[in-house]
């Protein structure tokens, strides 16, 4: 089964930083290497102020029942309070290809 991506972009909400928002994660990053399928996380902040939140996941299924679990089983997480919900877009692609470290040419 091929690895996918999950890439989430949000503002923050109002006068918090990019390390409030990684401070607000100290419960859902444990939450996540316990979840099956799970490779890894990415924190970026881009130049325009959005946050970009990527994940690998070993399949698209495992990234969409992760993603159900933040919402019910991490539903009291600050982690929501400190992101500004109506600028969320959220999309979990499968990887057609894949480049890394590993590979052999």
């Amino acid at each position: 089964m091929p690895q996918a991506v999950e890439i989430t972009t949000f503002r923050l909400s109002e006068d918090l930083t990019i390390d409030d928002f990684i401070a607000a994660n100290e419960d859902i990053d444990p939450w996540l290497q316990n979840q099956p399928g799970f490779v890894s996380r990415h924190i970026c902040e881009r130049d325009d102020g959005f946050v970009v939140d990527m994940l690998v996941w070993d399949s698209a299924e495992a990234g969409h029942r992760a993603a159900a679990g933040v919402t019910t089983e991490m539903a009291a997480s600050p982690v929501h309070a400190s992101i500004d919900q109506s600028s969320v877009t959220w999309t979990i692609s499968v990887a057609r290809h894949i480049v890394d470290r590993l590979s052999v040419p």
